[in-house]
């Protein structure tokens, strides 16, 4: 996928998987400053002894957490567009927590551009299914509809949309 297209490529994208991110490992360090931020510290998170008791073996990340860093992994392997000012998220139309993440996994997302559609004279809506992946795992740790808004200067808008 080129680093680079431009807004009268996207829509030809539509159905396509678009990108797949490196890597990312889950450790206990990235858990403990996400539960800090959010002020969720219930014990299987961060309580390895404790939550080694647990069917998970060990803590586990949060949901949000992973869900979280779909921000990474798109700047990480989507292509930017070229007339893009500024994206913004619109929401999820739909999240699902399939497989918890182990602490010391390693995660990456794919996603396929599911729609995309002009709205107003200098904003495109375009929705991904994203799947976040876990390594060695059979099920994704989370599956979801995510909406953002690109803006543009509407003198960029191609012509004929």
């Amino acid at each position: 996928m080129p680093r680079e297209i431009s807004l009268a490529d996207v829509s030809a994208l539509i159905g396509e998987e678009i990108g797949v991110s490196k890597w990312i490992t889950v450790d206990q360090a990235m858990i403990d400053a996400f539960a800090g931020a959010t002020d969720d510290h219930q014990f299987i998170h961060v309580d390895p002894a404790r939550a080694a008791e647990t069917p998970f073996g060990g803590t586990i990340a949060h949901g949000f957490l992973t869900l979280s860093l779909l921000s990474t992994m798109n700047y990480d392997c989507l292509p930017k567009i070229r007339e893009q000012t500024m994206g913004i998220n619109y929401g999820f139309d739909k999240v699902r927590f399939m497989t918890p993440v182990k602490c010391g996994k390693r995660i990456r997302g794919h996603f396929v551009l599911s729609e995309a559609r002009f709205r107003g004279a200098g904003m495109m809506m375009t929705s991904y299914d994203v799947t976040i992946e876990i390594e060695g795992e059979r099920k994704p740790a989370l599956t979801a509809t995510w909406m953002t808004i690109i803006q543009f200067d509407p003198k960029d808008r191609p012509e004929g949309v």
